[in-house]
Formats: C-alpha cells, sequence, structure tokens
C-alpha cells in the first residue's frame, strides 16, 4: 500500500546514526495499517542490534498530524466478515508497541498534531516525546466501542488525580500543557523549530536531551489544571454508576458537559461485569498489551470488546482512519450521525458500548 502517489505509507531509513521512521498516510491522518505496523517493526527489529544506529526518530509527513490511529475502515469491513483481518492487526500493532516499549535504543516521537489511539501507542514508549502547540491526544476508543488499547491500561491507571480515567471516559482531548503535566510528553518544543529539531538529532543524536533542552519553548499553563480537583473528587468512585451519580450532583456546567459526553459515548468496556472500575493494574506494560488482545492472561472485558468491534458491532461508521474528530468530519470524511458525536450503531441496534452509562444517566 501507498501512502503519497508513488510513495509508501511508512518510509524507512537510515540518516547518519539516525534510524528514521516517517509515517505517510496523510490523507488518514496517518491512521495505521497492519502493513504499516509490520514495516515499522522490521524497521526497528533491523536497527536494534546494528552499531551503527544510536537513536530511532519516529514522525510524520506534511502538516495533518502524528497519527490519527487504527484503520477503522479495515476493521469495520472485517467485522462484517470473519474478522481475521481486524485479529491479526491487534496482534501485529501490540507487539509493535511491546517492541517499543522494550527498546534497548533512545527513541524520540515527534507528537506534532494529532496524536490519538495507536499513535499514543507509537509515541508513548517512546523514551523522549515531544508535543508543540499543535498536539491534540486523546485516546477516544470508548466513541467507537472498543476501550483504551495500546497500553492504555497501564498508563491511564497510572496518572494522578483520576485524570486517566477522566480521559478514558469521556475520550477527551487535550493539549500539550496537559501532555507535559501527565507525562504523556517530556518536552515542548514550538513547531516553527521542529525541522530545526530533527535536522540536530541526526546530526548528533547523543546530543538529543541536551538539544530538546536548548529548543525547550513555553506550552503554557495546562487547561487541565483548572479542573484537576473537581476530577479528583467525582471521578474517584469505583464504579460507573457512581461516578454518573456524583456529575448529576456536582452543580457544575464542566460537570454537566462531562455527563453529556459519557451519556453519548458511554464506557461499558471500562468497567467489570458488575460495573465496577478496576484498580490500577501491577503489572508491566507489556502484561497490559497482552491482556488487551485476549491471549496469555484472561481478560473477558477486553476479548468481549475485541470481539464486538471484529464482528462489526463498533459505535459509528468510519470510512477511513480513526474517527479523530478534526474539524467537523471525522477523518474519513464519512460518518453516520456525527454531528452532536451521536455515535450510533450502523445498523440501529442499541449501544451496547453505552449500556452502563445510559443506563445509569
Amino acid at each position: 500500500m501507498t501512502g503519497a502517489i508513488g510513495e509508501p505509507e511508512v518510509i524507512t531509513r537510515i540518516e547518519g546514526r539516525v534510524g528514521r521512521i516517517t509515517l505517510n498516510r496523510p490523507q488518514a491522518l496517518h491512521a495505521l495499517t497492519t502493513r504499516m505496523c509490520r514495516d515499522i517493526t522490521a524497521a526497528l527489529l533491523a536497527w536494534r542490534e546494528d552499531p551503527t544506529v544510536e537513536l530511532v526518530l519516529l514522525d510524520h509527513s506534511g502538516e495533518r498530524g502524528f497519527c490519527a490511529g487504527g484503520d477503522i475502515r479495515m476493521l469495520a469491513e472485517s467485522g462484517a466478515g470473519d474478522g481475521q483481518a481486524a485479529r491479526e492487526f491487534f496482534f501485529v500493532e501490540y507487539r509493535l508497541n511491546d517492541l517499543l516499549f522494550r527498546y534497548p535504543k533512545p527513541t524520540v516521537a515527534i507528537m506534532d498534531g494529532v496524536t490519538m489511539g495507536g499513535g499514543v501507542g507509537l509515541s508513548r514508549p517512546c523514551r523522549f516525546r515531544v508535543a508543540t502547540e499543535r498536539t491534540t491526544f486523546a485516546m477516544p476508543e470508548t466513541g467507537i466501542g472498543l476501550f483504551p488499547d495500546v497500553g492504555g491500561g497501564w498508563y491511564l491507571s497510572r496518572m494522578p488525580d483520576h485524570i486517566g480515567l477522566w480521559l478514558a471516559l469521556t475520550g477527551a482531548r487535550i493539549k500539550a500543557a496537559d501532555c507535559e503535566l501527565l507525562g504523556l510528553a517530556t518536552d515542548y518544543v514550538e513547531s516553527a523549530r521542529v525541522a530545526e529539531l530533527k535536522a540536530g538529532i541526526v546530526a548528533d543524536p547523543g546530543g538529543a536531551e541536551t538539544l530538546l533542552t536548548e529548543l525547550e519553548g513555553d506550552a503554557g499553563r495546562p487547561p487541565i489544571a483548572a479542573h484537576q480537583d473537581e476530577i479528583a473528587r467525582l471521578f474517584a468512585h469505583d464504579s460507573v454508576e457512581a461516578i454518573v451519580a456524583a456529575l448529576k450532583g456536582a452543580g457544575t456546567d464542566w460537570a454537566a458537559e462531562q455527563l453529556k459526553i459519557m451519556g453519548n459515548h458511554g464506557d461499558q468496556v471500562a468497567s467489570d461485569d458488575e460495573g465496577r472500575v478496576p484498580p490500577a493494574p501491577a503489572r508491566r506494560e507489556g502484561g497490559d498489551l497482552r491482556r488487551e488482545h485476549g491471549h496469555g492472561v484472561p481478560d473477558r472485558r477486553a476479548r468481549r470488546a475485541t470481539a464486538r468491534l471484529h464482528r462489526g458491532r463498533a459505535r459509528g461508521d468510519c470510512r477511513e482512519g480513526q474517527c479523530a474528530e478534526v474539524g467537523s468530519r471525522c477523518a474519513g470524511g464519512r460518518h453516520r450521525a456525527h454531528a452532536g458525536r451521536d455515535l450510533r450503531p450502523a445498523a440501529g441496534r442499541p449501544g451496547v458500548v453505552a449500556a452502563a452509562v445510559k443506563a445509569a444517566v
């Protein structure tokens, strides 16, 4: 498969002592395909023991965003059939996430733009995660009937003040300053200086950290700070129903907005069979990826949610790329009832993922 005309969807090469991986599917906000994941994995494995490669740099072509997630069009089409292609995608993607998490060499991800879902799976394991004023981070999986995957169960559950749970339940989009506050980004560099940053890293990969310090900009005050105490209080409960009740009783405009979002998205997949929100798992990220795929460690919640997506029961009707809700339409330009964040099942079935929250509401 190709990205821009005549070019591959992932461009891998060695420049100086740097292995470079450039996502090249701008028409779909660089949404990941199975082939892309395989190509990235092959490059990382080839460079892992290569003494001429000291650092790996991940970025994207164009200006439309780092990576909006996985290729939902393929997943939907596979789910309408036997689901084999969807299962293969998740297997290959999660192995790539684990490879990055365990990679022995420094890795740098340039999160210049939309970084959601699968894009988080690429950037979060990297040692240096560079945000710009154009960065928009989200884990929007609950809006399409899945759950925050690509290791989300590991790092979201470790965020302070239940912010990770808030991100998971609402699919909220946050900017660079919030990403720095939460450790999702390690550095902030203005987009106008990203080219300078890349050139400097290629020239001297050993000086990457020093260069990032020299180019560090001011992301400003994190907007989430204004609601951090409210999130800590309202999302501290151990069940979806209790969180909904707390939001209803808060009496603030912000709480009402979160309640509205959760009513549209739903979040049965973030709770266990009795509607309880699971505690932070005491395991490594790689173990969480195995649970997400439904292999190795039993996890009925993960397997049921993934199976629903494989069978075509995911909410919404995205035709190209993950629904990143960029501007007023999804990345592929076709989304059933997208207005008002109403992501209804294409066949009119009840939104299974929304059941717990809608019942509480």
